[in-house]
């Protein structure tokens, strides 16, 4: 659980992690490539040590790995969140059948990134807000 006193900040939150997601993802794919070629624990984590975005990507591509195509998920996580949906049920004692709510776990493997993942930060949090 990570405390934060507003919305603004649980969004700046999220984004930062969503970012995070996708440097250590970068870093993942060229530290394990190294790896599998090979190179020592060492050697790899040397090889990668201060090199920026364009390197990691150029590396990657020597050995035919477009970083850029990789599917969303692996670079910047998976959501999942609660949502609420109407299914029909039956009462167990009248045998009455209605509709009812029901909540389960969501699960995006294709998040949006920048504002378009900042607005949808904010909707999960206001639907929430509302229910209270």
């Amino acid at each position: 659980m990570v405390p934060l006193p507003n919305v603004e900040r649980v969004e700046d939150y999220f984004r930062w992690r969503q970012e995070d997601a996708n440097r250590n993802a970068l870093n993942s794919h060229c530290y394990w490539m190294l790896r599998k070629e090979g190179m020592s624990v060492h050697k790899a984590t040397s090889e990668l040590n201060g090199k920026g975005v364009s390197y990691k990507n150029e590396l990657l591509f020597s050995r035919g790995i477009n970083y850029d195509k990789l599917p969303s998920w692996q670079k910047r996580g998976v959501g999942m969140w609660m949502e609420e949906y109407e299914t029909e049920g039956t009462n167990p004692l009248s045998g009455e059948t209605k509709m009812t709510t029901r909540k389960r776990i969501h699960v995006d493997y294709e998040l949006p990134i920048g504002d378009e993942y900042g607005e949808l930060i904010r909707s999960i949090i206001e639907k929430e807000g509302k229910k209270r």
